[in-house]
């Protein structure tokens, strides 16, 4: 991991790898704001939401399939909750792929637009 990078020792989450430079003040202080682990409204807002895009075929193929929807199109949700997610939303959550997590997933970022309309959408603070 380069020497640089942003990481919050007690919970390396989203931002583990992103180089700290390639960050904006704003986005620094999103990030410390909107732990991932401790939030996972992303990943529990909306079965319509982790859908596959942008991903080559051997990206998907590395998806465990028990995680992948039937028609191919996304992540496979339980209700409105990714099934790769893991813990109590709001408390402490965990991707059960996050090395292998598609594209979407690695977009968005603690307090964007999505991560702020996720938060929104299930009652935790923006």
């Amino acid at each position: 991991m380069p020497q640089d990078a942003y990481r919050n020792s007690a919970t390396p989450g989203l931002l583990a790898l992103v180089p700290a430079a390639s960050l904006s003040s704003p986005q620094r202080d999103a990030a410390s704001a909107f732990d991932c682990q401790s939030c996972g409204a992303c990943c529990s807002y909306s079965a319509e939401w982790p859908r596959f895009s942008t991903e080559d075929d051997a990206q998907l193929d590395r998806i465990p399939e028990k995680y992948v929807a039937a028609d191919l199109s996304g992540m496979r949700c339980e209700g409105v909750r990714c099934s790769a997610l893991s813990g109590e939303i709001g408390k402490s959550t965990a991707c059960g792929i996050y090395e292998l997590r598609p594209d979407v997933c690695r977009a968005c970022m603690p307090g964007d637009a999505e991560c702020l309309m996720a938060r929104r959408a299930i009652g935790l603070p923006v």
